[in-house]
């Protein structure tokens, strides 16, 4: 899906977000490492963390849904497949450590036939 549909006004809204995946905004919050505080208050969904919590999480969704078919699909494997190299952890456990960056790598790699 394309990163407007997550957007208001140029900025992620966790709203939109819980709406694709058919679910709740304190959920997302949780999902990306955040209180509802994150979420609820404007100054903070605002904020440099927030933004890019959200980010990362749409971006790695992104990347899987033409996987799995459906962003709904993308976003439960997201929550709940362990990833091989990462002892057992999901992409969304890394996200809430601040490993996003990590998630990426490992689709790139295995987009690029590099198996973990």
């Amino acid at each position: 899906m394309g990163l407007a549909q997550y957007s208001d006004h140029g900025m992620f809204a966790p709203r939109k977000i819980a709406d694709a995946f058919r679910t709740t905004s304190e959920e997302v919050a949780r999902t990306v490492g955040l209180g509802k505080d994150a979420i609820q208050r404007k100054e903070r969904v605002r904020s440099d963390k927030t933004q890019r919590r959200l980010r990362e999480m749409v971006e790695i969704i992104n990347k899987v849904e033409p996987r799995f078919g459906s962003a709904l699909m993308a976003y439960a494997w997201y929550r709940s497949e362990p990833l091989p190299g990462f002892s057992g952890m999901t992409a969304m456990q890394l996200v809430r450590e601040g490993r996003a960056d990590d998630v990426l790598d490992y689709i790139d790699a295995i987009d690029a036939g590099v198996h973990a």
